[in-house]
């Protein structure tokens, strides 16, 4: 499994365009995917993609955010998205390194107090697997979560909403 984004275009005359690197590293029977630059509305497809296969890949995810430099909401739903179908699994989607000066996103809507959150991927790799996570107001039923997996098994739709032609 691959999953490696280049940074993207040319840095127009005097600016600057932030863009994501992507790569992943399976690790026992976790994968970790290593994010760098800026996780927004423009990336997000390529963040969904990434994680896409690292989830057919591994019911352990952790996300290495020690390098991201922005994250909006976009990405939050790309990781919920994910979050829940793992869950759905018996998988599990675990952050690590995530500083909240960039990553605030995370703690404003209480994705960090819901998910694994670790100091490092080191420390996310010797935990225990937590337990599974309590259902909240909102959350499908486990049929309905059931018949994503079985789309998800064709094929996950990207991440803008556009049905594939």
């Amino acid at each position: 499994m691959n999953c490696v984004a280049p940074a993207l275009g040319p840095v127009p005359a005097g600016g600057r365009l932030e863009g994501i690197r992507l790569s992943t590293e399976r690790r026992g029977d976790s994968v970790i995917v290593t994010v760098r630059g800026d996780l927004d509305v423009v990336t997000s497809g390529q963040f969904d993609d990434c994680l896409t296969k690292a989830r057919r890949a591994s019911s352990r995810i952790i996300l290495d955010l020690a390098a991201v430099d922005f994250m909006d909401t976009s990405s939050l739903a790309v990781i919920v998205g994910h979050w829940k179908k793992l869950v759905a699994a018996g998988g599990t989607i675990a952050l690590a390194g995530a500083r909240y000066r960039y990553t605030k996103a995370l703690w404003i809507t209480g994705l960090a107090d819901r998910l694994p959150n670790y100091e490092s991927v080191e420390q996310a790799l010797s935990a225990s697997p937590p337990p599974a996570p309590v259902a909240v107001a909102g959350d499908r039923e486990p049929a309905a979560l059931a018949a994503d997996r079985e789309i998800d098994a064709v094929r996950d739709p990207p991440a803008d909403g556009a049905i594939p032609g």
